[in-house]
């Protein structure tokens, strides 16, 4: 199983690879409670244990504050390494130089640049109402974009998802290559 925000990417490496893999998403909207996502791991694993002879989790910590690793430890299940998708798009070490250079960055993944508007506008009420970006996003200074199809159109996206924050725009091009090699690690 995987975020919805990376199902996308693995079914692409899967194909790619010729993997024999069924990628079962989650919502990518429990990232909105990250509380919830250990729990939904769980349910969605009983759902799938008596279908595959084995199941992993294409979820990084990504805010649960380690209840879903404890969850895949107890089920017997591996899952990606970090503490979100941003570790593994872009490595942990780089994210930490990001962070380091300018702690008020706002990170977005193709996945975050696509449903910008319905992710964190709609999500936020942003939509209805405006006036609440300043109390959100007043201590970010820039938006970063970590690229991994870094097309024309999702240039753009990432450009208006930072207009409407007021910030400038960083491209990383960063690819789905550590994705790739963190989804080798959880094949048998």
């Amino acid at each position: 199983m995987a975020c919805g925000a990376l199902a996308r990417h693995v079914a692409d490496i899967a194909a790619r690879r010729g993997w024999p893999v069924d990628v079962h998403p989650l919502p990518p909207l429990l990232h909105n409670h990250p509380e919830r996502i250990a729990r939904a791991v769980e349910e969605r694993v009983g759902e799938l244990r008596g279908r595959y002879g084995t199941v992993a989790v294409g979820f990084a910590d990504c805010g649960s504050y380690g209840a879903l690793a404890a969850a895949c430890r107890r089920l017997g299940l591996r899952m990606l390494a970090g503490g979100h998708c941003y570790d593994v798009f872009a490595g942990a070490e780089r994210m930490r130089r990001l962070f380091d250079d300018e702690p008020g960055t706002y990170v977005l993944t193709d996945y975050l640049v696509r449903s910008f508007r319905r992710s964190v506008l709609v999500e936020l009420g942003l939509d209805r109402h405006p006036e609440l970006r300043e109390d959100y996003f007043r201590h970010y200074r820039r938006v970063v974009w970590l690229a991994q199809e870094p097309t024309a159109e999702l240039r753009a996206a990432a450009q208006d998802a930072a207009a409407v924050l007021g910030l400038p725009l960083e491209v990383v091009p960063v690819g789905d290559g550590g994705l790739e090699r963190e989804l080798e690690k959880l094949l048998p």
